[in-house]
């Protein structure tokens, strides 16, 4: 179970037994960055496994553009592998930091109202509800909110505030994508790689084809293995092409996914924090 029960009822949300990366016995990422060792362990399983089941198929044409293409196909299945496998952690480790959207941070009787007096009750209940509030992007951006209003005593800035530290958690969320998006640069250039190399050797090929053969015939007969290799060198272009491709698509559609997530955060803030604020009797009579 990821939720318990507080010892006054509420519902506790585990960081420690929620994240995919602890569930892994890896070292948790914090917000849905991605744990590096345990992507790398997680692309490493699944290549061997996907080499394992080519095994049978040997024989085929399929099979053998990624066993006898030299080590271009199996950089790029590699690279492939650990891409889905960050992609895969942080949709998991998305879907635990929208959980926390649905904690009851506040409390539910509609004539709290939030000011410097009251954030120590909304501390405790923030401690609560998660066991970690530090890794959690909504959690954290509210309790720095409120330890920046219980220090300074006024209210007017906490929307500031807030707006400040939801757009550090965008540049947070931005610079996690740094490798994956370094590998879909690279996907595709591993691919024309192994081009530049397939047209070496059969360029190379077609050259000791001329200057060893002089009939005609044996020129064309010669010819027909050397085609053959510029039709293979192609072969790595398509894969890098195909698993760039797949990628970014994977890409796009979790990036947009945590956008959202950040777009609720904010809105969120705004509803329930922002809109409990009360002015204080000092900044009342400031703004007069």
């Amino acid at each position: 179970m990821n939720q318990t029960r507080s010892p006054n009822g509420l519902s506790r949300l585990s960081w420690y037994r929620s994240d995919p990366e602890q569930r892994l016995l890896f070292r948790g990422g914090r917000f849905t960055r991605v744990n590096n060792t345990c992507s790398f362990v997680l692309a490493l399983i699944s290549a061997c496994l996907f080499y394992a089941a080519l095994l049978p198929l040997n024989e085929m044409y399929f099979a053998q553009t990624f066993t006898q293409r030299g080590f271009v196909p199996y950089a790029i299945v590699f690279l492939f592998c650990w891409s889905i496998a960050i992609l895969f952690l942080k949709s998991g480790k998305l879907k635990l930091q929208r959980k926390a959207l649905q904690l009851p941070i506040l409390p539910e009787n509609p004539e709290f109202v939030l000011s410097s007096n009251t954030v120590g009750e909304v501390t405790k209940r923030i401690h609560q509800v998660v066991d970690e509030p530090r890794q959690f992007i909504l959690l954290n951006r509210i309790e720095i909110a409120l330890s920046n209003l219980k220090n300074l005593g006024r209210v007017a800035d906490l929307d500031e505030i807030l707006r400040s530290q939801g757009e550090q958690d965008e540049s947070t969320v931005e610079t996690s994508y740094s490798i994956i998006s370094g590998f879909v640069w690279a996907i595709p250039v591993l691919g024309f790689i192994g081009t530049v190399e397939g047209l070496s050797l059969s360029i190379g090929g077609f050259g000791q084809v001329l200057s060893s053969t002089e009939q005609l015939s044996e020129i064309k007969s010669s010819l027909q293995h050397v085609t053959a290799g510029l039709s293979i060198a192609f072969e790595t272009t398509l894969q890098g092409l195909l698993a760039a491709l797949i990628v970014q698509l994977l890409l796009t559609q979790t990036k947009k996914r945590e956008e959202e997530f950040l777009d609720d955060c904010a809105e969120y803030c705004v509803r329930n924090v922002v809109g409990r604020l009360r002015l204080t009797p000092y900044e009342m009579m400031s703004n007069e």
